[in-house]
């Protein structure tokens, strides 16, 4: 069954045993739930293959859907992607942590599979700006992530409204009811170029600042 830890007005001390539960969790190959900045999440380690296909089977995803990966800086994007341009780099410094989402190729190297059997050659990255997401990422590594809510349903702000069977994830973090917010702006980087794929939390005129050449 499913712990259940209430993240709301928990102390310094409490916050850490929380992080400590969820790093344990996740190292085991477990699947955990917790709050983004605008929505509940599944997470589990980029590498635990089989927690990647409980995520899937949660989400309800098709094969070859793609899991999105949170890392906790831009140094660890260096790591896991093919050479970045300079450019490049000046907009991960600039929107991480935050609500910017970028395609990157991936090394391959790498011996994770996310739902596409490495076939694409690429993943999304992000650095989420989440207190204890932040915080477990500090330690865990890479996590693959997906909504907390079964495809074709809105985001999760409230845990009370997510239906779960308690045995298919190892640990519920609760932060209560979260504030509805936009998506997150999502750019493709490939050998040379950047490429606007969605707009959302970062405007327009706050991405012309580092890319004065980006059009929607």
């Amino acid at each position: 069954m499913a712990e259940r830890i209430l993240l709301d007005g928990i102390d310094d001390l409490e916050f850490q045993d929380a992080v400590s539960k969820a790093l344990k969790y996740l190292t085991l190959g477990g699947v955990i739930i917790a709050a983004a900045e605008h929505g509940y999440i599944y997470l589990a380690k980029a590498f635990k293959k089989e927690a990647i296909k409980t995520i899937h089977i949660l989400r309800g995803n098709s094969a070859g859907v793609v899991l999105q990966v949170l890392i906790s800086d831009e140094k660890v994007a260096s790591g896991i992607a093919t050479a970045l341009t300079v450019q490049q780099q000046e907009v991960l410094k600039t929107f991480w942590p935050g609500l910017l989402s970028v395609t990157v190729n991936s090394q391959p190297a790498l011996t994770w599979n996310l739902g596409d059997e490495r076939k694409l050659g690429k993943v999304n990255l992000r650095v989420p700006k989440r207190r204890f997401l932040n915080a477990i990422l500090e330690q865990s590594g890479p996590l693959a992530i997906s909504s907390a809510s079964p495809i074709g349903l809105g985001i999760t702000l409230d845990l009370g409204k997510l239906v779960i069977n308690d045995n298919d994830v190892a640990a519920v973090f609760d932060e209560g009811v979260l504030t509805e917010g936009l998506l997150s702006t999502w750019l493709e980087f490939s050998e040379k170029e950047i490429t606007l794929k969605r707009l959302g939390a970062i405007t327009m005129e706050q991405l012309q600042v580092v890319i004065p050449t980006i059009s929607a």
